[in-house]
């Protein structure tokens, strides 16, 4: 009987965690892609409609949502949205820039013909979609936004390190938030600092590819505070 009641236990445990983590990915993807909006109160009884979850279960994952930076937790306020700045991106472009390059300078010493193999064909992905839009087609831009993640995610794959890979991941979904809603397409300049990172990081010319890393980022950032 107790080991019947111990199974239920862990299944009911199991169940409640699988609703939590279905909870926070939803959440999280929502602010990522702007339908909640940058300093939006996060309203307990409406969200529980929304994801059809418990208020307990929205807290919880509100609080991990905010120690990411994602969420802001104002006291005797509630949860909000956390708000977007210049100043914020530029930060968020500075970590990246930081974050990225160790990655990726780990991957150019570690990463074998698998990984060039793999980098090669997620440029290829890239590059095509950077065509469709210089011709002026912009209706593949989710498309070309997906590529762009899955180039830069396959150049630092190699770095062997779960933990800089999830940090990683963390950043980038944070810059990806700017990116959907303010960063711009800059055309044959953003398509060539991409075919001179696959050939520094094919060529194993560390230094190259770092300093191309960071005028990729900040490029995307000024030009579209510029515009």
């Amino acid at each position: 009987m107790c080991l019947l009641y111990n199974n239920a236990n862990m299944q009911n445990s199991k169940e409640s965690a699988n609703v939590g983590i279905s909870t926070y990915a939803a959440i999280r993807k929502d602010i990522i892609f702007g339908q909640l909006e940058p300093d939006e109160k996060l309203k307990l009884e409406a969200l529980k409609a929304r994801y059809g979850t418990s208020v307990s279960t929205l807290r919880e994952m509100l609080n991990r949502l905010s120690s990411e930076g994602f969420v802001i937790a104002r006291e005797q306020r509630g949860f909000f949205v956390a708000p977007v700045s210049a100043d914020d991106m530029r930060e968020i472009a500075d970590l990246r820039i930081l974050v990225e390059g160790h990655a990726l300078e780990l991957s150019i010493k570690n990463g074998d013909t698998e990984w060039e193999g793999q980098i090669v064909a997620a440029h290829h992905k890239l590059q095509r979609s950077e065509q469709i839009m210089l011709s002026g087609d912009e209706s593949i831009r989710e498309t070309w936004k997906r590529y762009d993640w899955e180039f830069h995610q396959t150049l630092i794959q190699a770095c062997n390190s779960k933990n800089l890979m999830d940090v990683h991941a963390t950043v980038f979904d944070k810059y990806l938030r700017y990116q959907l809603r303010v960063l711009t397409f800059r055309g044959e300049i953003a398509a060539r600092e991409h075919r001179q990172l696959l050939e520094s990081s094919l060529d194993r010319d560390t230094k190259t590819a770092l300093e191309i890393l960071r005028q990729h980022i900040e490029g995307g950032v000024e030009h579209s505070l510029q515009n």
